[in-house]
């Protein structure tokens, strides 16, 4: 990229980077080109050299920081292989990118639809019919993007209270949440939920 208009050089990496720490401190709503200026340190119509408005900027922190997923092609295995290889490849952006998520809820229907093709495409594939794609994706998507929402990382209300046997029991593991015991859980869970679901769709059509 070249010089904006602060006098500062700017990669597309700084604004991205820039970008998410914005969304994981004040949260997807709160990021605005001026934000944006701020947490860069340059001018306020610095970024505007660069995009446009909030929408390119997701777009763009969107694309960077996917870049690299790839459908796995049908050789590399059964619709269940491929599916938890495609989710696997978009954890790992997620992972890298804290705050990404809830750019990804906001912004998926944009420039985003070859990935969300790319897993409707292997659901296909399995034999799920159009109105169970549909439902799959929003479950997947859920998980995917949503699921930082029920593990926040203040937890200060749940150290000052007397919590409930079953809860105080359970809470012991919220580290687990994060890491990848709970995540192959999840996703064991919904692979099977998924097989389930295709099962019946056969039996209803019988």
């Amino acid at each position: 990229m070249q010089t904006g208009g602060g006098g500062n050089t700017l990669s597309e990496s700084e604004i991205v980077e820039a970008a998410l720490r914005v969304v994981r401190q004040d949260g997807v709503e709160k990021l605005s080109m001026r934000r944006l200026s701020r947490e860069l340190g340059v001018s306020p119509m610095a970024p505007y050299y660069y995009v446009a408005d909030k929408r390119e900027l997701l777009d763009l922190v969107a694309t960077a920081a996917l870049a690299g997923v790839r459908k796995p092609p049908p050789e590399f295995g059964t619709w269940q292989m491929r599916l938890r290889d495609l989710i696997d490849q978009i954890d790992e952006k997620l992972r890298k990118h804290p705050g990404l998520g809830d750019v990804l809820i906001e912004q998926m229907l944009g420039k985003q639809l070859d990935l969300i093709a790319a897993v409707m495409e292997i659901l296909f594939d399995a034999g799920f019919d159009e109105r169970n794609v549909l439902s799959a994706y929003a479950t997947i998507h859920t998980y995917l993007f949503g699921r930082s929402k029920v593990n926040p990382r203040d937890r200060a209300g749940l150290l000052d209270r007397v919590l409930p046997e079953a809860v105080e029991r359970a809470t012991k593991h919220l580290a687990d949440l994060r890491g990848k015991y709970a995540y192959d859980f999840s996703m064991d869970v919904l692979i099977a939920g998924l097989e389930a679901q295709l099962v019946r769709q056969r039996d209803s059509h019988v």
